[in-house]
């Protein structure tokens, strides 16, 4: 039985070459692609995927809110991140939201198929260079503790964040979360205040900051 698999990633050519290379793989089938978080939610709600592939940073929703979303919605699925994004914080920030493995792009497409079989078997895949790293990371107390002072902003705030560091206006927000331009403005108002923040520049640099959105792939 082959595993099935849904793919997200906002470039068309990263997601072309992907698919025509796993479905190479006997045991692996890709049953969708989807361009953005949002479409990768929707498409791993209706098809109940064996994997989900998702990358980190995408438009409408980014992949960490991808994992902590079908986390909490506890779907039969297990997560996998496809990032360039090497940090060991990203990395461990991905597996606490419930990603099970994480591949980085520069590796062959090869050690991402691996990464699908081992999350399958419910292990834990890192890419190689990445264990030492994350190995590192979690023995730094310091840096645990600075995570939990971070603001907590809800799923809803974070969305509308990343809307706004993305250059979106209120009216778009509102239209493409189908709400009030009032709500988006409470909103907006609320995340400034628990971030102590004044603009939608500074705005943007915690989101970026903090990964919750990422300009470049």
């Amino acid at each position: 039985m082959k595993i099935r698999v849904v793919l997200g990633d906002d470039h068309g050519i990263v997601r072309e070459g992907l698919v025509a290379l796993l479905q190479r793989e006997p045991d692996i089938e890709v049953i969708a692609e989807a361009r953005d978080g949002a479409q990768l939610i929707q498409l791993a709600r209706q098809l109940k995927p064996d994997v989900v592939i998702t990358d980190l940073s995408m438009p409408i929703l980014n992949g960490m809110e991808v994992i902590t979303r079908l986390s909490a919605e506890a779907l039969p699925c297990k997560l996998l991140c496809l990032s360039v994004h090497d940090q060991a914080e990203k990395v461990v920030a991905a597996l606490d939201a419930g990603a099970s493995g994480y591949v980085l792009k520069d590796n062959s497409y090869e050690e991402l198929a691996r990464g699908i079989r081992r999350v399958m078997a419910n292990q834990i895949y890192l890419s190689g260079e990445l264990i030492g790293t994350v190995m590192h990371s979690c023995r730094q107390p310091t840096a645990h503790y600075e995570a939990i002072k971070l603001p907590r902003l809800t799923a809803r705030e974070r969305e509308v964040a990343q809307l706004f560091s993305e250059g979106q206006t209120t009216q778009a927000i509102a239209n493409r979360l189908h709400l009030s331009t009032k709500t988006i403005a409470t909103h907006r108002e609320h995340i400034f205040s628990k971030l102590g923040i004044q603009t939608i520049a500074e705005l943007t640099r915690y989101v970026v900051r903090e990964g919750l959105s990422s300009p470049l792939n």
